[in-house]
């Protein structure tokens, strides 16, 4: 400071950099306006009449993160405490790599964080641990999903006692970091056609592994390119037999092979390690392909739990089809899609929080010789910003289910239980990560210019989440999942067979939903009748309903001309309405039932209140279903529009209050336009001021 005193060219240009700070955050600063020129703004005339709701942030975000709280804040706490292993801005995709690894094992060894531990004794403790780790870094919180439930899920879930007792120490200590070998090159999505071969050779007593083609190179396999020492590697097992087929093919199986030496970390005979490069996003994963060349494993490599093969190479299995030991297999791996669609929330909260603080902060226009006013004010940024926040409390509150009914399964073994998780988890991975990876490019575009800043996140955001569209299963494929499962369960309710709990509401409504609808009922517009959780969750099952009989009907007439196949081809849009119709009912009827049993009434007043927009939100983005069926009349339709618009202004009135409750400390959601305080100036320094 002493030079620009001196020299008057330097002090010219420090007060006139001085004077631009000031007037940028005059700009940018809240003002507190009076009750007046909230009235002169006349966003909604209502505004004057419905006083703010009172929040209990600390209770609210209580009942939101429930028993796990203290595990998140013990690794936020960690990596902030560590800013060597905080993730910059500008890294290389091979130093990002090594600090990814780095990240992990001090979270093991440092903070002493054992996940693995989780993966089987407490499956929600880890679900938040993984949801932790990836706000720190999302890179992190794959390569942890890949170390701990994709490979060390498959040696717990398709193992037997003998691989958990020699491998279980050194995956949970990260001795023995591993791959999950599952897509090839020219099979992802269909597992059936995996062409990976796994072929018994009973002279030796071991499994030769090798890769017939090109299209059979296992590709995108996480941690393969750098750090795998393992890989869990699934192919079809062939046996040899005696007559003149030679081999017999007995579905897809996976078995443990190593990759790399353990103390050398060299390559080991007969495999071929290639780096999949640069991606999108997620570049801290060690990405790679791997083609198996006569590669021998002792038999024992087997993960047998759902088929073994004996020494003399006889096959034995407690199921007694191919197709069901496929089905099996697959159903222990479902915890990835449940992690991935819990995680996806997390993503969402940190975007939605970035861009509501933002919103709030941030003024421009207003009316004449009036301060300057929020850009949340305006119902443009309202319509933008809060069905996306009630969205975001809608999916924790169905993932947390997903959650609990998956611990449940883990612990029971109930078959039901077991169809419930597999069907709800592709439902809710689909919707959820196809619904945030819009709102990412949504929020950005809410805040303007400065959205576009990396060192506001959300481009990084962006890109390392996109791919939740398509591992652990392509969106597209899941939802017609979700399909198949309802079209199943209709067949069995107009064919008198049993009908699961699963989607029991079809079970105890299908008969009226379907019937047509009451021309009294449709024409009311009432308040409290739109706020009723009976209205909204009728109009959500009406819609499925309708939309599973008439795709039903189309597949049948279709399947005369065209096949199974080409019906179903023919009416796969339809097919996949139907399915995120249904996955949007479940997720509002888990809203509903959070909503009331919450315990506190300032946080159940502020939760029915964003529920209800989440339900007329969907319900108007949908209106010409309901007016074609005429389950809505012109007057009620209005009506709707015109709440969702009053609800989403009240919201934004608590907006501030919701986003705090999700507790993201200020170093995890990073971004400087979204600090609590002193927001512009850590962004004016992050630039060099």
């Amino acid at each position: 400071m002493h030079g620009a005193d001196q020299n008057p060219t330097a002090q010219d240009e420090y007060r006139t950099a001085t004077r631009r700070i000031r007037r940028f955050s005059l700009h940018l600063t809240p003002i507190v306006r009076s009750v007046g020129a909230a009235d002169q703004l006349q966003m909604l005339e209502c505004s004057k009449v419905t006083p703010k709701l009172d929040v209990d942030t600390a209770n609210l975000s209580d009942y939101m993160r429930g028993k796990n709280r203290e595990i998140q804040e013990r690794i936020y706490d960690y990596f902030n405490s560590r800013p060597e292993l905080q993730t910059p801005l500008e890294i290389s995709k091979d130093e990002h790599r090594d600090l990814c690894m780095r990240q992990l094992l001090g979270l093991v060894k440092e903070a002493g964080i054992r996940p693995f531990r989780c993966v089987l004794e407490d499956p929600a403790k880890y679900f938040a641990i993984v949801e932790a780790v990836g706000s720190v870094d999302m890179s992190l919180g794959i390569k942890a999903g890949v170390q701990y439930s994709l490979w060390g899920g498959s040696v717990l879930n398709l193992g037997t006692k003998k691989h958990k007792d020699k491998y279980y120490d050194g995956i949970d200590n990260m001795e023995y970091p591993g791959c999950f070998a599952m897509t090839e090159l020219h099979h992802g999505s269909n597992v059936q056609g995996l062409q990976t071969v796994a072929t018994f050779d009973p002279l030796t007593d071991e499994f030769i592994i090798n890769t017939p083609n090109d299209g059979a190179i296992k590709w995108w396999i996480g941690n393969a390119a750098v750090h795998g020492k393992f890989a869990t590697v699934f192919a079809k097992l062939m046996l040899p037999t005696h007559d003149i087929k030679g081999l017999s093919d007995m579905g897809v199986h996976a078995f443990i092979v190593p990759i790399r030496d353990l103390k050398t970390h060299q390559t080991l005979p007969g495999i071929e390690i290639h780096d999949c490069g640069y991606k999108v996003g997620l570049n801290g994963v060690d990405n790679g392909a791997l083609r198996f060349r006569s590669v021998r494993i002792p038999r024992d490599n087997l993960l047998n739990r759902f088929g073994d093969v004996s020494r003399d190479g006889k096959y034995t299995s407690s199921l007694p089809t191919k197709n069901k030991r496929f089905a099996a297999m697959l159903g222990e791996l479902v915890g990835g899609r449940v992690g991935l669609a819990y995680s996806s929330v997390g993503v969402l909260k940190i975007a939605s929080t970035i861009a509501i603080r933002y919103s709030l902060l941030r003024q421009q226009f207003g009316p004449p010789k009036q301060p300057e006013v929020s850009i949340l004010d305006y119902q443009s940024q309202q319509h933008k910003l809060m069905p996306m926040l009630a969205s975001t409390y809608a999916f924790h509150f169905a993932t947390a289910h997903l959650v609990n009914i998956y611990s449940e399964m883990k612990r029971s073994h109930d078959e039901q239980l077991i169809a419930d998780v597999h069907a709800l988890s592709a439902g809710l991975k689909s919707y959820v990560t196809s619904y945030t990876a819009k709102s990412l490019s949504i929020c950005r575009e809410a805040c303007g210019g400065h959205g576009y800043a990396a060192v506001n996140r959300f481009g990084i955001l962006r890109n390392d989440h996109d791919i939740f569209q398509t591992f652990e299963g392509d969106n597209t494929v899941l939802l017609q999942q979700v399909s198949a499962d309802l079209l199943k369960q209709y067949k069995e309710k107009f064919q008198g067979g049993t009908f699961t709990v699963t989607w029991n509401y079809l079970r105890e409504s299908m008969n009226t939903y379907l019937s047509q609808p009451n021309p009294v009922t449709a024409r009311w517009e009432s308040v409290d009748h739109l706020r009723d959780p009976k209205f909204q969750l009728d109009a959500f099952r009406y819609r499925t309903s309708r939309l599973l009989q008439s795709v039903a009907v189309r597949l049948r007439k279709h399947s005369k001309n065209l096949g199974s196949f080409g019906a179903w081809n023919r009416c796969l849009n339809h097919l996949l309405t139907l399915a995120e119709s249904h996955i949007e009912s479940v997720i509002l009827s888990k809203f509903i039932e959070a909503v009331e049993r919450c315990p506190d009434a300032s946080s159940r007043a502020a939760l029915k209140l964003v529920c209800d927009l989440y339900a007329l939100d969907r319900i108007w983005n949908d209106i010409g279903t309901y007016r074609n069926v005429d389950y809505v009349a012109p007057n009620k339709a209005k009506a709707i529009h015109k709440l969702t618009e009053y609800l989403s202004f009240q919201v934004r009135n608590i907006s501030m209050e919701l986003v705090d409750a999700f507790d993201l400390p200020d170093h995890v959601t990073k971004a400087p336009i979204a600090k609590k305080s002193e927001a512009y100036t850590q962004y004016t320094q992050n630039v060099g001021f």
